[in-house]
């Protein structure tokens, strides 16, 4: 048995997908990207008329991942403290990794998820960052 969850306080999902499913105490976030919601406007990034990135700024972008990651935690009744796992997908490890790295860092200060980094080539809408991450939840949660 599962339940999903959706945020209306959460950018929509560009595609067939919850923001979150629970599966016994774990809960599962679909890939969480920068996008403010209720728009399609993207934190820091200017875009050609062609819709193709000019620039980006990667620290607006990693300020509001987190905070639309927290949104949606929220809506499932979790919080940072929940996070066992997150994955990070990073479109310029080379030039955004350090800006990324130092602020993940605030974030997870007192919470110390696993946590694996990679590059790839391009994400769905003209992001620079993307996280999926995994929460445990109490197992005499009722959330």
């Amino acid at each position: 048995m599962s339940t999903i969850f959706n945020s209306a306080q959460a950018p929509k999902p560009v595609g067939l997908y919850p923001h979150a499913r629970q599966v016994g105490n774990l809960l599962f976030l679909s890939g969480v990207g920068p996008r403010q919601a209720g728009s399609s406007d993207i934190p820091g990034v200017v875009l050609d008329e062609h819709g193709e990135i000019i620039s980006y700024d990667i620290e607006a972008q990693c300020h509001s991942v987190f905070q639309n990651v927290s949104t949606i935690l929220a809506s499932a009744g979790a919080d940072w403290m929940d996070l066992v796992d997150v994955t990070v997908f990073l479109t310029n490890m080379k030039d955004d990794f350090a800006i990324y790295n130092r602020i993940y860092a605030e974030y997870f200060s007192e919470n110390l998820p696993c946590r694996t980094t990679v590059e790839i080539n391009k994400l769905p809408t003209p992001i620079a960052i993307e996280l999926k991450c995994i929460a445990a939840l109490p197992v005499t949660s009722h959330k």
